[in-house]
C-alpha cells in the first residue's frame, strides 16, 4: 500500500521537528516512535515522551492512501538523512512493514500500531492564552535558561518559571547558587496572573525550535499543562508541580558598590582566566582595588592566572571569589556592549544587570577560595 511519494526534504524537515525529544532508550518500546498519519494532502508527523508531545502537520502530499503508523524515529532519521539532498522517496506499508524507498536504496522497518501510541490531548477548560513575538520569547529563554538546575532533589528548580502578570512576561530560573530574571512586555494584559514551571526539556525544545523572528508563538497555560504553537509546529507539555521559590527576596535592592564592564573584554578575560581553574573546583577571585580589577586563578598544580582590566572603581578594595562557570554563562548568553555588577562585601552575592534595563538581572553567589 502506497502511503507517501515526496521528496528526502519534504520529509525530513518535520521530522526533525519533532524527532529531537524521542529518548533512545524507554521502557515503552512505542516511545521510540514517530507516529505518522496521511490524511487527504495533509502529513502529520507527532512525538511524545508522555511529558512532552510535539506535533507538525505539511499540506501538499498527494497520492497514497490515508493511513496512519508508527516507525522508529532515529532510524527514519538517519536513512533520510544519508540519502542526497533532491532525492524522491517513496514509503509503502506492507504486513507492518514501512519501505523506504529512494532510486536503488531501499529499507525495511518495523511498524507498531498508531491505536497504540500515547497521546497527550490538548486542554480545554478555563485556560490563559497569551501572544508574543517568537524572537522576543526565545531571546528571554537564552537570558535565563542556564540557571536551571539539572537533576536537583528539589525538582521544582529543574525548570523555569514563567509569571504572565498584566502587561508584563517574567521568566526566572535558579540553581539555588545563581538566579536569573528577564522580562518583557505583553501587547495585550493578562488576567489573572499566571504561573507555570516549564520542565528542563520542553525549555530546551523551544530555544532549539523557535525562529529568531516577529511571526506569533501562541501560548495556552491550563492546568497542569501548557500548549506552545508557532509556524505548523504544536508543542504540548507537562508542567512540574511545585512551588518556586520567591525569586523577589534573593535579588539584592541596595548593594551600594556599582562597576560597569565592557562585556566582550571582561568575558575574554574571564575564559582565560578558567583555563587555569581544576576541573572540580572552577573558582576564581575578583580582586578589585582603585581603578582596577584582577581576575586570579590558581588549580592543584599550582599554576596560576592574572588578568587585569582596568575600571572605574575608587571604594574600598573588595576580594570576592566566584565560580567562574556562572560568570561566563551570563556574559555568554547577554548581548549588550556593557554589563553592570552590583557589590556589597564578600561575602554577598553579586547583582549584574545591564545599564538603563530593569527587565534584566542576574544573581550570583560568591564563593570561598
Amino acid at each position: 500500500m502506497l502511503l507517501l511519494n515526496t521528496t528526502r526534504d519534504a520529509l525530513l524537515a518535520p521530522l526533525q521537528s519533532v524527532a529531537g525529544i524521542v529518548e533512545k532508550r524507554h521502557t515503552l518500546p512505542i516511545l521510540s516512535n514517530v507516529l505518522i498519519e496521511k490524511q487527504g494532502e495533509t502529513l502529520t508527523l507527532l512525538a511524545t515522551d508522555i511529558e512532552i508531545q510535539i506535533r507538525t502537520a505539511s499540506a501538499g502530499h498527494q497520492g497514497g492512501e490515508d493511513t496512519a503508523i508508527t516507525v522508529g524515529a532515529r532510524k527514519l532519521q538517519d536513512i533520510l538523512r544519508a540519502l542526497p539532498d533532491s532525492a524522491e522517496v517513496t514509503l509503502t506499508l506492507d504486513d507492518k512493514r514501512l519501505t523506504v524507498k529512494a532510486g536503488r536504496s531501499r529499507f525495511a522497518l518495523q511498524t507498531l500500531p498508531a491505536a497504540d501510541y500515547p497521546r497527550l490531548n490538548v486542554p480545554d477548560g478555563d485556560a490563559v492564552r497569551l501572544t508574543v513575538p517568537q524572537r522576543t520569547f526565545k531571546r528571554q529563554l537564552a537570558q535565563v535558561a542556564y540557571s536551571m538546575a539539572q537533576q536537583d532533589i528539589r525538582y521544582y528548580l529543574n525548570g523555569l518559571l514563567v509569571i504572565a502578570d498584566g502587561g508584563e512576561l517574567r521568566m526566572v530560573a535558579t540553581d539555588g547558587h545563581r538566579l536569573a530574571y528577564a522580562a518583557s512586555t505583553l501587547e495585550t494584559p493578562v488576567e489573572p496572573r499566571t504561573e507555570a514551571i516549564l520542565p528542563r526539556k520542553t525549555v530546551l525544545e523551544l530555544a532549539r525550535q523557535l525562529a529568531d523572528n516577529d511571526d506569533p508563538l501562541e501560548i495556552v497555560l491550563a492546568g497542569n499543562q501548557a500548549v506552545f504553537r508557532f509556524g505548523a509546529i504544536e508543542l504540548i507539555s507537562k508542567l512540574i508541580d511545585g512551588k518556586f521559590p520567591d525569586y523577589e527576596r534573593v535579588i539584592p535592592q541596595n548593594h551600594p558598590r556599582l562597576i560597569a564592564f565592557d562585556r566582550v573584554p571582561l568575558l575574554a578575560a574571564l575564559q582565560r582566566a578558567a583555563i587555569l581553574t581544576s576541573d572540580k573546583f572552577r573558582g576564581v577571585r575578583m580582586v578589585l582595588s582603585d581603578g582596577s580589577l584582577k581576575i586570579v586563578s590558581s588549580n592543584a598544580e599550582q599554576e596560576e592566572a592574572v588578568e587585569e582590566l582596568e575600571v572605574d572603581y575608587h571604594d574600598v578594595p573588595l576580594d570576592i571569589g566566584f565560580n567562574v562557570t556562572y560568570l561566563l554563562d551570563v556574559l555568554n548568553n547577554l548581548s549588550s556592549e556593557q554589563v553592570e555588577w552590583r557589590f556589597n562585601d564578600g561575602n554577598s552575592s553579586a547583582l549584574i544587570t545591564l545599564p538603563g534595563n530593569e527587565q534584566f538581572k542576574y544573581v550570583v553567589m560568591p564563593m570561598r577560595i
